[in-house]
């Protein structure tokens, strides 16, 4: 077993102080995007966002058609 998984009473400067240290190892094995791919991404979610706006719309607006429909039935 790892000494990560036991359970002894560290002090707590002690375990803070690991836990900012191992945090900042876990940081630098971070790969970011380019300036491109970021560009790309957030154009892909705008425009998916503004597709299914429309799709949510066109959908509301076509049922609410059908209940206005079956109410003017129903008088």
């Amino acid at each position: 077993m790892s000494d990560a998984h036991v359970h002894t009473k560290k002090n707590p400067v002690t375990w803070l102080l690991q836990y900012f240290r191992e945090s900042a190892e876990e940081v630098r094995k971070i790969t970011w995007p380019s300036k491109q791919d970021t560009f790309k991404y957030s154009l892909i979610v705008i425009t998916l966002c503004v597709v299914l706006a429309f799709f949510f719309a066109g959908l509301d607006w076509v049922l609410a058609l059908g209940v206005q429909k079956l109410v003017a039935l129903k008088k």
